[in-house]
Order: C-alpha cells, then sequence, then structure tokens
C-alpha cells in the first residue's frame, strides 16, 4: 500500500497540496496528476458541496495521492462523512476553543480515542476485504485531524487544543489570523506582524508532537514559513492556478 499523508508528515517531510474551491471533478483530476503530493478540497470558502467532494475523492485516490478536506464551519459530521469515502484528512475551521477541538476529535476518531461511527465506503477498499478490521486499527492514526488556528481566541488556547486527545495537528489561515491580530484593520497574510506569532504557533505544536500546516498564498510565503516549521502548506488554489498559467502564457507570446 502507498505511503500515506499521516506516515509522510509524521516522519518530517514537507508536503506540498494543491487547492481546489471549484466543484469540478475533471479539474481535480488534473491536479492530482500534477506535480503536488496531495489535493485539498474546500467546502468551506470553495464551491464543493457534499456531492462534489464524494465524486473527487476518489478520483484523487486512484492518481496516488493522499485527499485532504476542509469542512464549513461546524460540519464535523461532513468531517466523519469525508473520512469514509477516502479522506486521509480533515481540516476544521475556527477551532476557537477546547470545547470546539473535542467536538472535531470525537467525530474524527473511533473509540476509544473518539465517537466516529463505523460505516466506511470507499475508504475500506484500500485495506483489503470489505469488513476486515485492518481499517479500523489503522484509522486513528492513519486519518489527520487538523484544528484551524485563525482568531484570537484559537491562539491563546493553543495550548490546550494541542493537548486534545485526536488532535494531530493544526492548521493556521494566515489572511483570517492577520485580521485578528490587526483588530479588524487589514486581511494581509503577508503582513510582517504575523510572522512572530505565526512561528510560535508551529513551535508549540512541534513541541507537541502534532503538525504544523498553513495555507500559502504564493510560493514566496510558503518559502518564508517553512524554514519555521510548518510541514503541510497548501498553495494557492485551482483558480490560481488558471489564471498564472493563462497570464504567463499570453506574456510569453506577446513579449
Amino acid at each position: 500500500m502507498r505511503m500515506s499523508l499521516s506516515s509522510r508528515l509524521r516522519a518530517g517531510e514537507t508536503v506540498l497540496s494543491a487547492w481546489s474551491s471549484l466543484p469540478e471533478p475533471l479539474t481535480v483530476e488534473i491536479l492530482a496528476h500534477s506535480a503536488f503530493d496531495a489535493v485539498t478540497l474546500d467546502m468551506q470558502h470553495g464551491g464543493h458541496d457534499e456531492a462534489s467532494v464524494l465524486r473527487s475523492l476518489g478520483l484523487i485516490l486512484n492518481a496516488g495521492k493522499p485527499p485532504v478536506v476542509r469542512v464549513p464551519v461546524g460540519r464535523f459530521d461532513m468531517a466523519s462523512r469525508a473520512l469514509d469515502f477516502g479522506a486521509q484528512a480533515v481540516i476544521a475551521p475556527m477551532i476557537n476553543s477546547v470545547e470546539d477541538a473535542r467536538r472535531f476529535a470525537a467525530a474524527m476518531k473511533y473509540p476509544p480515542v473518539g465517537e466516529r461511527s463505523w460505516g466506511v465506503f470507499r475508504a475500506n477498499a484500500d485495506y483489503g476485504t470489505p469488513g476486515s478490521n485492518d481499517y479500523l486499527t489503522t484509522a486513528n492514526h492513519d486519518t489527520l485531524a487538523f484544528a484551524m488556528i485563525e482568531t484570537r481566541d484559537a491562539y491563546d488556547a493553543l495550548d490546550a487544543i494541542l493537548d486534545v486527545r485526536g488532535i494531530d495537528g493544526v492548521f493556521v489561515g494566515p489572511a483570517d489570523f492577520s485580521i485578528a491580530w490587526s483588530n479588524g484593520r487589514e486581511a494581509n497574510p503577508n503582513s510582517d506582524a504575523i510572522v512572530e506569532p505565526i512561528g510560535n504557533i508551529a513551535r508549540k505544536a512541534i513541541a507537541a508532537g502534532k503538525i504544523a500546516g498553513i495555507y500559502s498564498p504564493t510560493a514566496e510565503f510558503a518559502r518564508r514559513y517553512i524554514p519555521l516549521g510548518f510541514r503541510f502548506l497548501t498553495l494557492s488554489n485551482d483558480g490560481g492556478y488558471i489564471r498564472l498559467a493563462a497570464e504567463t502564457l499570453t506574456k510569453a507570446v506577446r513579449d
């Protein structure tokens, strides 16, 4: 069986994920066959809904890449459903308290760690005979729960969130974090003012034995934060890839 996203990140690899906002499985499939290490489907701000996610997960897996899903705020039931259909990680936005983190972890992990209900569909196909216990015995380790840290409340509760059993890592939303850190004055993920506190998030995650992830709007942003300890980085988004390719090609012809 291919090496899981969990195994790669726990081994200290840096993983670059595509970010899919367009709810079109053909576009997702192209991303899955590209140079990215993984593909993340966005249900919070992107156009993906349950139907497009369930159609896309198998395409990503068939390309040999790990699929990741960001669910809408508070939709922990969708986290469990994404896992059933093959997601290897789920990102939950606006985890602002220990209570939020516990509810998220409960939906992500089987007992005794959490309360996830048994009913795998696509996921179990990678583990041999349907109905076997292979997936059950490995899922809690191999499926990753990323709690998003993007507000002052989340930052203040970071130590306690990291201490929640079943939370495997944190994922920083730098735009929302910049809004919170500037008290609503700006949405600027490239602000120098947030580098130190975001770096502190990575340091605390690593010290707790957890994985640090971050949304990277540009390659330059990613290169700035990888040295601070971030190992799971989503890079720009599919709309950005199309726009960049169009601008690069037309410029090459016209210049």
